[in-house]
């Protein structure tokens, strides 16, 4: 069975997007999701809770990852 890990990067308007990840992120948030469609909501909670929210559309933006994460049987 798979479990999915939907991570949001917080990264700074002068990082390009494809270049958005974990090593230059200004936060990384992970949560285990029981779906790839789990990966697209709830993320917005997650960040609203930090206080990089008032960044988020004037200085940072948000960019959204899925992972497929095995399980050990």
């Amino acid at each position: 069975m798979n479990i999915f890990l939907a991570i949001v990067f917080v990264c700074a308007n002068a990082i390009p997007i494809q270049s958005c990840g974990e090593d230059n992120a200004q936060e990384v948030r992970k949560v285990r999701v029981s779906n790839e469609l789990g990966c697209t909501g709830g993320w917005q909670e997650i960040i609203a809770r930090t206080d990089l929210s008032q960044d988020v559309g004037k200085t940072a933006y948000l960019k959204t990852e899925c992972r497929r994460v095995k399980q050990a049987e």
